[in-house]
C-alpha cells in the first residue's frame, strides 16, 4: 500500500505544481510544489511561517534527491547486467570456437578458393605481429629515457650515443630510429597524402551530393506526372491502365513469401491488365510446395497470379528474370515491376508511379524508395538505416534530378520493357545485375526517375553474417561490372561528362576510391605511424572531417543522430569487408561470383497486418486443412535451420582490433591525444563486430 502524503497537502501553498514519477512500484507518486511569492517576502513573513516553510522545502529536496539516487541506482544496476551478458556472450562465443571460415550451411557451399580467402587474413596477421613487436621495443625505448616525438627528434643524441654492453640497446634503437627517418617514414607519408587527397577528393562529392539534396527541398523540387496521366487513374477501366507484368524473385525464404505475396495481389489495378509472377528458385520441396500452396489460394480469390520454378539455378537471381521474361505472353504486357520478396508494395503503388511514363517516352525506369521495417530491431539495423536513408535521400535523388541516372536496386522499380529489350535483357555476368541493366539502359539514352516520397517497405539483414555477406556482393559486383562495361562507356555516343560521371564519379570514387582509402588510411597507415611517428596524419584526418561527413550522413535520419559515434567506428569498421570485396572483384577473384541469398525474419509492419486483415477475411476463412505430414515437414526444417543458426568470432575483424588497440597503446608514449582516442574507440568497435555482439543473437 503506498504511503500516505496527508502532510504535504498542509499549508497554503499555491506554486507550479510537478508530478515526478517513481519507478518504485511501492510508490505511487509525488507531487512537488514550487515557490510561491511569499516565499521570497522573508521580511514580512513570521518567524514560525518561515521555519515551516523552510521544513517543508527540505522534505521535498530530500525526496528529489532520494528519487535521483534511487535512478543513479537503476542505471547502475542496468549497466552491471549489461557488462555480466556481455561476458558471457563472449565467453560463449569463445568456447563455441565457430569462425567464419566455418560453412555456414551445407547448401550454400562457398564458392571461394580458400588460399585466396586466407591471403588477406594472413597480410593483417603479420601487421598485428609487427605491431606487437614493436610495441614491445617502444615500452623498452620509453624506460630507458627515449622519450620524445617525431618533432624533437635530435639526429645529434643518436650519433654521438656512446657504445659499450650497457648502451647495446641505445645502440639497436638508435639504428631503428634512423631506419625509420630515412626509408620507412618517406613511403608511409607518401602513401597517406595519397590516401588524405583521395579522402577530401571524396568528402568534396558528398559534400556536393548535400548541396543538391539541399536545394531540392529548398525548391521543392520532385518528378510530377502529366496532370492528364493522373486524371486517367480515376476515371476507370478506360482511364492509362496500361498492361503491367508484376514479378517477385525468391529463392528459400519462406520466412517472408506470404506477405510479399499478398502486398502485391492487393495492388489496385484492373485485374485484366496486371499479372503476378512468383518466379520461385527455392531447391527445397517443402518450401516450394507453401509458396505454390500459397499461389493457388490466391488464383481462387480471383487474383491474375502464376507459379514458376527453375529446376537449374543458372544465373542466380538474373537468370530467373531472363527465364520469365522469355514467356511468350510478355509480348503483352508495357512495363514490368520487380519486387524482392521481403518487399510490401503499398496498394497504390502502380499508381504513383505508373503514370510518369504517359507521353515520356524516354523514360526507361521508375524506382520508389525503401522503407525498413525493423530498423530499430537492434544496433545494426539503426546503423543500416542512416547508411540507407543518405543513399535514397540524397545519392539517387539527387543523381536522379540532376542526372537523370543512377543505379537501380534490383527491386521496388518500374521498368519499361522495351528499355530492357533495348539494352540487351537481364545477363549473368556479374552478382550485381540490377546496376548491370542500368548502366547499359543509361549508354542506350534511357532516363531514369527516383520518387523519394513513394515508399516500399522491406527488411534490414539483422545479423551481422547476413549482413557482411550483402555488403561483399554489393562491393564486389560493380568492380566486375566495371572491367566489363569500360570499353563500351567509352566507345558510348553519349556526352564527355556523362562519361566522366559515369567513370570516376559512379565507380572510380564511390565504389573503389571510398572503401580503398577507409581501409587503407585509418586501418593500416594511422596505426603505421605510431610505430613510425616521423610519418603523421593530421588531427582533422582523423576527427573533424570524419565527424563532418558523419553528420552530413546522418541528416537524413535525424532521429538517429545520438548513433553518429557508433555510425562513423562501424563504417571504419566495414571498410575490411568492403576493401576484401572491392579487391575480389577488380581482380576476378573467387568470392567475386559468390551469391548468397540475403536471410529475412518474415516482419511485417503494422499497417500491412492491418490491411490484410480488413481486405482478406474470405481468404482467411478459406485456408484448406492442414497436411499433418506437411507440418511436421515443416517442424523438421525449422529446427534444423535454428540449429544451423549462430554467432561466429570473426578472424580479420579481431586481427585488426588487437592491432588498433596496440596501436592505441603506443600513442600513449607520445602523448598524441585524438588519435589515442580515435584508436582506442575504434579497437574496441572491431572487437565487438569480431566477436559478432552488434547484431543478432544467437548463441
Amino acid at each position: 500500500m503506498a504511503p500516505s502524503f496527508d502532510w504535504w497537502a498542509k499549508g497554503s501553498h499555491k506554486g507550479t505544481p510537478v508530478v515526478v514519477k517513481m519507478e518504485n512500484p511501492n510508490w505511487s507518486m509525488v507531487e512537488l510544489e514550487g515557490p510561491s511569492e511569499d516565499d521570497f517576502l522573508i521580511g514580512n513573513t513570521p518567524t514560525g511561517q518561515r521555519e515551516k516553510a523552510r521544513g517543508k522545502n527540505a522534505k521535498q529536496l530530500t525526496w528529489v534527491l532520494l528519487l535521483k539516487a534511487h535512478r543513479a541506482a537503476g542505471c547502475l544496476t542496468s549497466i552491471a547486467s549489461t557488462l555480466v551478458s556481455l561476458g558471457s556472450a563472449i565467453r560463449r562465443r569463445v568456447a563455441s570456437g565457430r569462425t567464419d571460415t566455418d560453412n555456414e550451411t551445407d547448401d550454400t557451399p562457398s564458392n571461394e578458393n580458400k588460399t585466396i580467402k586466407t591471403r588477406f587474413y594472413n597480410c593483417i596477421k603479420v601487421f598485428l605481429w609487427l605491431s606487437l613487436l614493436l610495441l614491445g621495443f617502444e615500452i623498452a625505448a620509453y624506460f630507458k629515457g627515449w622519450h620524445f616525438g617525431a618533432p624533437k627528434l635530435q639526429l645529434q643524441y643518436i650519433f654521438t650515443a656512446p657504445f659499450g654492453v650497457r648502451d647495446l640497446f641505445d645502440w639497436l634503437y638508435s639504428r631503428w630510429v634512423l631506419i625509420r627517418v630515412q626509408y620507412l617514414a618517406p613511403p608511409l607519408q607518401f602513401l597517406a597524402n595519397v590516401c588524405i587527397i583521395l579522402f577530401l577528393i571524396q568528402s568534396l562529392d558528398r559534400l556536393v551530393l548535400c548541396l543538391g539534396c539541399f536545394w531540392i527541398r529548398l525548391k521543392k523540387i520532385k518528378p510530377i506526372p502529366k496532370t492528364d496521366a493522373a486524371a486517367d487513374l480515376e476515371s476507370g477501366e478506360d482511364g492509362f491502365f496500361p498492361m503491367v507484368l508484376v514479378q517477385i524473385p525468391m529463392c528459400n525464404e519462406r520466412e517472408v513469401y506470404q506477405q510479399s505475396i499478398a502486398a502485391v495481389c492487393n495492388l489496385e489495378w484492373p485485374k485484366s491488365k496486371i499479372l503476378i509472377q512468383v518466379l520461385d528458385d527455392s531447391d527445397d520441396p517443402t518450401t516450394q510446395l507453401l509458396i505454390k500452396e500459397e499461389v493457388h489460394k490466391w488464383q481462387q480469390e480471383g487474383a491474375h497470379i502464376l507459379y514458376r520454378h527453375r529446376v537449374i539455378r543458372d544465373g542466380y537471381k538474373a537468370g530467373n528474370l531472363k527465364s520469365a521474361m522469355s514467356c511468350s505472353y510478355v509480348e503483352d504486357y508495357e512495363f514490368v515491376v520487380i519486387f524482392d520478396a521481403d518487399f510490401q508494395p503499398t496498394p497504390d503503388f502502380l499508381k504513383r508511379t505508373v503514370p510518369h511514363f504517359k507521353d515520356n517516352e524516354d523514360l526507361g525506369l521508375v524506382q520508389a524508395r525503401w522503407s525498413f521495417v525493423n530498423k530499430d530491431e537492434n544496433l545494426l539495423t539503426r546503423l543500416q538505416f542512416i547508411n540507407l536513408s543518405f543513399h535514397f535521400e540524397v545519392e539517387q535523388q539527387v543523381n536522379g534530378v540532376f542526372l537523370n541516372f543512377f543505379g537501380f536496386n534490383g527491386t521496388a522499380g518500374v521498368w519499361r520493357i522495351r528499355a530492357l529489350e533495348d539494352s540487351g535483357g537481364w545477363l549473368e555476368r556479374t552478382t550485381v545485375e540490377d546496376m548491370d541493366i542500368a548502366v547499359r539502359a543509361h549508354l542506350q539514352g534511357w532516363k531514369f526517375i527516383f520518387l523519394n516520397d513513394v515508399e516500399c517497405q522491406c527488411e534490414l539483414p539483422e545479423s551481422y553474417e547476413a549482413y557482411r555477406k550483402q555488403q561483399h556482393r554489393w562491393h564486389s559486383g560493380p568492380m566486375q561490372l566495371f572491367r566489363l562495361c569500360l570499353p563500351d562507356i567509352i566507345r558510348a555516343k553519349i556526352s564527355v561528362w556523362k562519361k566522366f560521371n559515369m567513370i570516376f564519379l559512379f565507380f572510380l570514387l564511390r565504389k573503389l576510391i571510398l572503401p580503398f582509402y577507409s581501409f587503407t588510411l585509418f586501418c593500416i597507415i594511422l596505426p603505421m605511424t605510431m610505430f613510425v611517428p616521423e610519418a603523421e596524419l593530421p588531427a582533422w584526418v582523423v576527427c573533424y572531417i570524419p565527424a563532418t561527413m558523419s553528420f552530413l550522413n546522418i541528416l537524413p535520419a535525424p532521429k538517429s543522430f545520438p548513433f553518429i559515434v557508433p555510425y562513423l567506428l562501424f563504417e571504419n569498421t566495414m571498410s575490411v569487408t568492403k576493401f576484401n570485396a572491392m579487391i575480389s572483384g577488380l581482380f576476378q577473384l573467387g568470392s567475386a561470383y559468390e551469391w548468397v541469398v540475403t536471410k529475412k525474419s518474415g516482419r511485417s509492419s503494422e499497417g500491412d497486418l492491418v490491411s490484410l486483415v480488413e481486405k482478406e477475411p474470405k481468404h482467411q476463412r478459406r485456408v484448406s486443412e492442414p497436411n499433418l505430414d506437411e507440418i511436421k515437414a515443416e517442424l523438421q526444417q525449422e529446427q534444423k535451420a535454428r540449429k544451423k543458426k549462430h554467432n561466429r568470432i570473426y578472424k580479420k575483424e579481431l586481427a585488426l582490433a588487437f592491432l588498433l588497440l596496440t596501436a592505441s597503446a603506443r600513442s600513449l608514449l607520445s602523448a598524441q591525444g585524438i588519435h589515442f582516442y580515435f584508436l582506442l574507440f575504434q579497437g574496441i568497435s572491431f572487437l565487438l563486430v569480431g566477436l559478432d555482439l552488434i547484431g543478432e543473437q544467437v548463441l
